[in-house]
């Protein structure tokens, strides 16, 4: 079994990302536990990349989109290392040759499924590990909640690739929200009739995206000039 522990460092999340604004310091976690390339959290673009465990056919594919247009931009995605989604997103962006980071609900020497013990080993070795969990923490269901909101301090977007109603990445926009970051849904879940949480976060704020050129776009750097996607 791979020992995702080995050569891991604790860190304040300051220390990474630079100076915390008051909203930024009172949701931190105190510390931070992480392997791998530290420099992939202090500097360039990090956009989160989130979903649904079961995601449909259309859903991974969008997920390959925009992770990929991501990591061929040289944005850095970050996701949560959870089964669907998740794992799409990482996959795609290392692929692409891009950095992935990703934000764990489980101290950094457990895997919470056994499907991606391989990939959390991966990602320790060749990007970044990160967990507010230390080593011995149980691990619990109310774990993943907080895990989303690093995940959401971390990062300067997010995107919501596809999520039903009861879907624990919900929580990662409605962290993104509080923060006063970028949140964008992608049209065709924004039509999706009976989404009600597609509606409240559109209501504060959250933006509806037909492309991954308009998620570049509209990101601090502007850094989609010139690129093209056909629409989601």
């Amino acid at each position: 079994m791979p020992n995702h522990e080995e050569d891991a460092r604790t860190f304040r999340l300051e220390d990474l990302l630079g100076p915390l604004s008051e909203v930024e310091r009172k949701h931190a976690p105190e510390v931070l536990h992480v392997k791998g390339r530290v420099e992939l959290l202090r500097s360039g673009v990090r956009v989160s990349v989130v979903g649904t465990r079961r995601p449909t056919a259309a859903g991974i594919q969008r997920a390959q989109r925009i992770a990929g247009a991501l990591a061929r931009h040289g944005i850095t995605v970050v996701s949560g290392l959870a089964l669907g989604i998740d794992t799409v997103a990482h996959r795609t962006a290392m692929a692409q040759g891009g950095g992935t980071v990703a934000v764990l609900g489980t101290p950094i020497d457990v895997s919470a499924t056994r499907q991606n013990s391989a990939l959390q080993d991966e990602i320790g070795r060749s990007h970044l590990l990160l967990s507010q969990f230390a080593a011995g923490t149980a691990v619990e269901r109310r774990n993943f909640p907080m895990r989303n909101r690093t995940m959401a301090l971390v990062s300067m977007a997010s995107v919501i690739v596809e999520a039903g109603e009861g879907s624990g990445s919900l929580s990662q926009g409605w962290e993104a929200l509080r923060l006063g970051r970028f949140l964008f849904i992608p049209k065709s879940v924004a039509d999706q009739d009976g989404l009600s949480w597609s509606r409240q976060m559109r209501d504060y704020g959250a933006l509806v995206v037909r492309t991954p050129e308009e998620v570049l776009e509209n990101l601090p750097s502007g850094l989609a000039a010139g690129h093209s996607e056909l629409a989601f």
